[in-house]
């Protein structure tokens, strides 16, 4: 089935750059302002940490596996229509959670509230390839990837101090309240007509289930899909074990954000180098340059975990390599990932985004099990998706490899 997509009659102002960075950031902002809380939410609800834990991951599945729904029906009936209806229910998750009287009610409302702000995290990937070219595409990434950094420090830092002041709850009405704001920022400022996909007239499951076929056919890819997912699983192994670790060290809720927002803000200048540097090394090397930092930083965390150095800036510090390399790996695996098959732009950033969050739900779920919280083990557990991450990249080199000399008579 053919897909080919209305191209956008003019370039993309200001606002509607600002309007879809808002609909990314939202997600990553509901994920994240409650991680303060959640050192406290054992004590609230009478649970042990294995269920405090999964109140993250229920809410990361939910807000990977809708937008496998939402790309593909945003590549068929426009990104707009899609976004609202996102928005809508991501509002109605974020006052469930706000009023939930228990832990089981809670982990309910951050799946509601999840399975909304997926739209905004597939539909502003999608515009990236709707609306930008070639290496410009990868500087867009890079420059969403600075927005995105700033979402865990900003969102933990509020949340630390809304909870300390106003109670957890807080939190999830601050969310609603973006919601609506956002919800009324698309319907003003977002073209009905960007990205909607020219396709025969089928059932709306059959386009999507040949969409996700053609996609699987292509090992470069799955391979891109791959590192994303093995990446984010242990940025997100950090978020969520993070908060447990600087407790041992005597952090607390009100402090969690400042240590951090070390790594995220790190995340930011390895995306502005990526930016300015993509054009001279190109993408390939960015990406070795990644996974060469991130794994500096993690050895020289583990490191200094077994010195007298063991403290809560020791465990954050050497982490600011990580964040660079992120910063150097993320925005060519996501250029690449879409920019596969452009006409399935829609379909390709809900693959990525579903792996993505599907391995970070296994991630956070996997820190509350983990022997101890301090940052041995958790850094340990990062080493292990970092290293498959590494594998993984190999082999989209060899793939490439192979693709080269294929093509050459």
């Amino acid at each position: 089935m053919p897909h080919t997509l209305t191209p956008h009659p003019t370039p993309p102002g200001a606002l509607l750059i600002a309007t879809l960075l808002g609909q990314i950031a939202f997600g990553l902002l509901a994920m994240t302002i409650c991680l303060p809380s959640m050192q406290e939410w054992g004590s609230i609800f009478d649970a042990g940490q294995p269920a405090v834990q999964l109140s993250f991951s229920a809410y990361v599945v939910s807000f990977g596996a809708l937008q496998l729904l939402y790309g593909p029906l945003s590549d068929r009936h426009g990104r707009k229509v899609i976004l609202l209806t996102g928005l809508v229910v991501a509002g109605v998750g974020s006052v469930l959670a706000a009023v939930a009287p228990t832990l089981e009610m809670l982990i309910a409302a951050r799946v509601v509230q999840g399975a909304g702000s997926a739209a905004g995290m597939v539909v502003g990937r999608s515009m990236v390839q709707d609306l930008f070219q070639g290496p410009q595409r990868t500087r867009m990434m890079a420059y969403i990837g600075m927005v995105m950094g700033l979402c865990p420090p900003v969102a933990t830092v509020i949340g630390g101090q809304l909870h300390v002041r106003l109670g957890w709850q807080s939190n999830f009405v601050l969310m609603a309240v973006m919601a609506l704001l956002l919800l009324v920022a698309a319907a003003r400022l977002l073209p009905a007509h960007v990205a909607r996909a020219t396709v025969v007239k089928t059932h709306w499951l059959g386009a999507m289930g040949h969409a996700y076929a053609r996609l699987a056919r292509e090992p470069v890819f799955l391979l891109y899909v791959a590192i994303l997912a093995l990446t984010t699983g242990a940025f997100y192994a950090f978020l969520s074990g993070a908060p447990l670790v600087l407790g041992g060290y005597g952090v607390g809720p009100d402090g969690v954000g400042w240590y951090i927002m070390v790594v995220p803000l790190a995340y930011i200048v390895g995306n502005f180098l990526t930016a300015r540097m993509v054009r001279r090394f190109g993408e390939s090397r960015m990406m070795v340059f990644g996974q060469a930092a991130t794994l500096g930083g993690l050895v020289l965390m583990l490191a200094l975990s077994q010195t007298r150095f063991d403290s809560a800036l020791g465990f954050v510090l050497p982490l600011i390599m990580l964040g660079v390399g992120h910063g150097f790996l993320m925005p060519p695996s996501l250029a690449g990932s879409v920019g596969v098959l452009a006409g399935l732009a829609g379909a390709a950033a809900a693959v990525a985004g579903l792996m993505q969050q599907l391995t970070g739900a296994v991630a956070g779920y996997a820190v509350g099990l983990l022997p101890n919280q301090r940052s041995l083990a958790l850094g340990l557990l990062m080493v292990g998706f970092t290293l498959c991450a590494l594998a993984a990249q190999f082999m989209l080199r060899q793939q490439r490899r192979g693709a080269s000399s294929a093509s050459v008579p």
